[in-house]
């Protein structure tokens, strides 16, 4: 087989779990880290002539990452596209488990079964916390209706608090996010990366965490380690001092 993968997500399940197969990745696909592969543009821009020229048998991609155009532009080469949907941790799974199938896997791998495991086991929050989780900043986007990250949190004990609006990632003044009425917000370090010095200042009155955005985004070998350190971040969530 012959991959190219547009998406980082997929690139890192495929790599570790069917070593050999990735001809050309995203500029954005950063694990494993020492992939050797084609670099082909960005998930929003590929360059589609170099994927033609790589010759794969399969591009896998996502509806949420990349573009129809593309992906039209693609397939009218003659070249075949897998396209994933992924809106939740059993979604994932299930996503998870066709790729690796169509990139010739021999059985399952075991990170997807300890993974799926790790979900399975979570236990019952003690409480349940409403957040607001910033994905992007100028102008300020957050997390909205039926997304990925959005469900892990809300297995975590964490309800996000644009769960219902009719965007997937609305765009909200942050005086409107400081008044929702949440009790946390969840910042990731992408895919802007929200750090220490850029973000909680901007909510002042409430306690932030900063977590891993692969952790929270990425569905993939980090999938198993994602409940335990990503509950031990929301749990240390803090109001930070250059908030004061």
């Amino acid at each position: 087989m012959r991959v190219v993968s547009l998406v980082p997500s997929l690139t890192e399940a495929v790599a570790v779990s069917v070593p050999g197969v990735l001809v050309g990745v995203t500029d954005w696909c950063s694990h494993p880290a020492d992939l050797d592969a084609a670099r082909i543009g960005g998930t929003k821009n590929p360059d589609v002539d170099a994927v033609v020229r790589l010759a794969p048998d399969l591009v896998v991609a996502n509806e949420e990452e990349n573009r129809e155009p593309d992906l039209a532009a693609l397939r009218d080469a003659g070249i075949e596209v897998l396209v994933t949907e992924v809106r939740d941790v059993p979604g994932a799974f299930r996503e998870l488990d066709r790729v690796l199938g169509a990139c010739g896997a021999r059985g399952r791998p075991r990170w997807l079964d300890a993974a799926e495991a790790a979900w399975a086991e979570l236990p019952v929050p003690a409480r349940r916390r409403t957040a607001v989780v910033p994905v992007w900043r100028r102008p300020w986007t957050v997390l909205g209706r039926d997304t990925f990250a959005g469900d892990v949190l809300a297995r975590l004990g964490v309800d996000n608090a644009y769960a219902h609006h009719e965007d997937r990632y609305p765009r909200v003044p942050v005086a409107e996010l400081t008044a929702t009425g949440a009790d946390l917000v969840v910042l990731p370090d992408e895919p802007y990366r929200f750090t220490a010095e850029d973000g909680p200042e901007a909510f002042p009155r409430l306690p932030c965490a900063l977590v891993d955005g692969r952790l929270l985004t990425w569905y993939g070998p980090s999938l198993a380690e994602a409940p335990v350190r990503l509950g031990e971040a929301l749990r240390s969530s803090r109001r930070w001092p250059s908030a004061r």
